[in-house]
């Protein structure tokens, strides 16, 4: 699904992650950019129709607070490699943005709806050589940062070429 809405990320996060990186070496694929959807869009047929319609399904949204302090992950993911390690992220501003775009967007199943953890991915998949053990156990719940911060915007990325086409500001 190329589109997605997706929150920006302060650099404080890629901090975090680097501090984890000797603890993410057996994890086959190491994130080196950071994101937290928030809503996957499919691929439009019209985009301009389909920005109108996340603007229209946000206006008024007021801007809102983020937090991430501890790790997470996803046993069963499903999609990709397992499992899934991820900065587990709080905000019950994420999560109501998110249920109002599933009114207007179907969710994905599995992942979005009731099945949606807002969270920024830090490592997939584990390296299933004999020197090298799970170290996903032992990672989730672990206390980190913690980093708050404030979003203010959302943006609309193009998945295949990486690149925002859209950012929607949020009123304080």
């Amino acid at each position: 699904m190329p589109f997605s809405v997706n929150v920006p990320v302060p650099p404080a996060l890629r901090r975090l992650a680097d501090d984890l990186a000797p603890e993410l070496a057996a994890y086959e694929h190491v994130r080196d950019e950071f994101t937290l959807v928030l809503k996957r869009l499919g691929d439009p047929d019209s985009f301009n129709a389909t920005e109108q319609r996340v603007r229209e399904a946000l206006a008024g949204a007021p801007a809102f607070e983020a937090r991430v302090s501890e790790l997470g992950a996803f046993r069963t993911p499903p999609v990709g490699p397992a499992p899934v390690l991820y900065l587990a992220v709080e905000s019950p501003g994420i999560e109501q943005l998110h249920g109002r775009l599933c009114e207007r967007f179907d969710p994905v199943p599995g992942m979005e709806g009731e099945a949606y953890v807002p969270h920024v991915t830090l490592a997939r998949g584990i390296d299933a050589g004999p020197l090298n053990r799970d170290p996903t156990s032992k990672l989730v719940g672990r206390s980190v940062g913690p980093v708050t911060w404030d979003v203010t915007e959302l943006r609309v990325r193009d998945g295949i070429y990486g690149e925002t086409t859209a950012r929607i500001p949020l009123p304080a």
